[in-house]
């Protein structure tokens, strides 16, 4: 489906438009004007001519896009006229620096989700909720199946897990930017002191989390460490591209896990191979998605990626509210460090 012509914001081969403001929110292609809701990448594409972005975010965006991007660098809640239109940015709890991005223009607001959690997050900003006449909302984990337990609960599991098993090296795989930095600080907040090793690409953006003063368990990167030197009773997080890679063969008989929203789905962990898996998203689950609908009181609601003609159709014909799912040209644009369906970050 296609967003109604004359409306604030349009679907366009570029992505979402507000013509208003003359600007793409999250473009698929480069174009003259960015609002970028965070740095994973298929939200931040490269090649634009100017992007607009919460400043926290600044130096992952900066690594992933180039540090000579034009950048403007906003607080959250700060209003900024574009054009015709007022636009402001606001937590979206998801990762470092994300946002959702609320328009108004013509006496009408538009609020687009981009990707968002509602659950409590050390390594972030919470998200904050807000009013609108229309809601662009993501739908990663659009089903009932999905029902996320606190973070610091899955954390404690994963911690008896490491610790159950000294002799051996504890691999866990997550992905390098949001999910990684969440592990390192409910660690933390666990009282975990001990040095956790990191994947390459995990470490590379630890600085823009440590520089933002995010509390994480120390780290180092497994790089630094003597080929000859034993791994057992270490933790090493890393990126899932590197399991089963040339990488793992330094790390003797170790156990490996797996931590993502789609480990709650029964033989997913089975089928990618690891040992474990352990449930937690930084996607908002069923409850959060309907939850944050809710709370925008809007007339109409269009639903992006994941299972969007379910959460579209569960909205009208049980909650009753307009929704509609515009869900089959955002699948069209996923790539593999974005968002989207199994095995995209979750």
């Amino acid at each position: 489906m296609a967003l109604p012509a004359g409306s604030l914001i349009q679907l366009t081969p570029q992505g979402l438009y507000c013509p208003a403001a003359g600007a793409w929110i999250d473009p698929w292609r480069p174009v003259a004007n960015a609002l970028i809701t965070h740095a994973h990448a298929d939200h931040a594409r490269s090649g634009c001519g100017a992007y607009w972005a919460v400043g926290s975010g600044e130096a992952v965006l900066r690594q992933r896009l180039g540090a000579g991007i034009t950048f403007t660098n906003l607080a959250y809640g700060a209003e900024l006229r574009i054009g015709e239109a007022v636009v402001s940015f606001h937590s979206a709890g998801h990762v470092l620096g994300s946002a959702q991005v609320r328009i108004t223009a013509g006496g009408e607001t538009w609020l687009i989700s981009g990707d968002y959690k509602r659950c409590a997050d050390p390594s972030c900003a919470p998200f904050e909720p807000l009013s609108a006449d229309v809601f662009i909302t993501e739908a990663t984990f659009g089903l009932p199946i999905y029902r996320w337990r606190p973070g610091r609960e899955v954390t404690a599991d994963i911690l008896q897990w490491w610790r159950g098993a000294p002799e051996r090296p504890s691999l866990l795989f997550a992905y390098a930017f949001g999910k990684a930095q969440r592990l390192l600080a409910e660690l933390a907040a666990l009282g975990v002191d001990e040095e956790v090793l990191l994947h390459g690409a995990v470490q590379a953006l630890m600085p823009a989390y440590r520089q933002q003063g995010i509390t994480m368990a120390p780290t180092r990167p497994v790089s630094d460490l003597p080929r000859s030197e034993s791994l057992a009773g270490k933790l090493v997080i890393a990126p899932p591209s590197a399991y089963r890679s040339v990488w793992m063969k330094r790390f003797k008989d170790p156990q490996t896990a797996f931590v993502s929203g789609w480990m709650a789905v029964r033989g997913a962990r089975r089928r990618r191979g690891f040992e474990r898996g352990f449930v937690l998203s930084d996607h908002a689950d069923w409850d959060g998605l309907l939850r944050t609908v809710r709370d925008t009181g809007a007339r109409q609601v269009y639903v992006t990626h994941g299972n969007s003609d379910g959460l579209a159709r569960y909205l009208r014909e049980v909650e009753g509210i307009a929704a509609e799912p515009l869900g089959r040209a955002f699948e069209a644009e996923r790539s593999e460090d974005g968002d989207g369906v199994d095995p995209k970050p979750a």
